[in-house]
């Protein structure tokens, strides 16, 4: 089950969706959340996300290939790790902001994608009864003016599909416990 979420509709900023403050050369923030399900433990579904070099093979064909491009702390994939995602010429780098087993991964993109300031937080949150409520929400502000709504529709259309995926993976995926946590969850 896959749904946009209402209460992130607007910019990070908290004001109207498309609006909000503005960034580099007139850009307005763009923000957007999406919550997916999985019938799978949180400890799975963290496996997965946390593993940068093994996106490629869940992810589905938005992501043709995926890498460390530097590890973090804890290694690999931890604060400060860098996962390169895509081919050329769609090739994006993700550097690891927070880490926190097997809840919590936020994440800014570094290089690849026309925006500054983007900051994704995927939560992971156990549902009554087992299974994990994923929710994704994202914030940016364009590079060049006018381009926000296109790449807001462009960044909820990947992010749903990476979301999707990762939750049907994590109901094959045998967890191995990520540094710093424990297969409970």
């Amino acid at each position: 089950m896959a749904h946009d979420d209402p209460a992130d509709d607007g910019p990070a900023d908290g004001g109207p969706a498309g609006g909000g403050t503005a960034g580099r050369k007139g850009a307005r923030a763009e923000s957007f959340g999406l919550v997916v399900e999985s019938s799978a433990p949180a400890s799975a579904v963290f496996a997965l996300l946390a593993d940068g070099g093994g996106w490629a093979a869940w992810a589905g064909p938005l992501v043709p290939r995926s890498r460390w491009y530097r590890t973090g702390n804890p290694a690999p994939g931890g604060v400060g790790a860098i996962r390169e995602l895509g081919l050329r010429p769609v090739l994006s780098r993700e550097e690891i902001l927070e880490y926190v087993p097997p809840r919590r991964i936020v994440y800014t993109i570094v290089s690849g994608i026309p925006v500054d300031g983007y900051r994704g937080t995927v939560e992971l949150d156990p549902l009554p009864g087992g299974g994990t409520r994923i929710t994704w929400r994202s914030s940016f502000v364009p590079t060049h003016r006018g381009t926000g709504p296109a790449l807001r529709l462009l960044g909820v259309t990947i992010v749903r599909s990476i979301a999707r995926h990762l939750a049907r993976a994590a109901l094959t995926h045998v967890p191995t416990p990520a540094p710093g946590t424990s297969l409970e969850s």
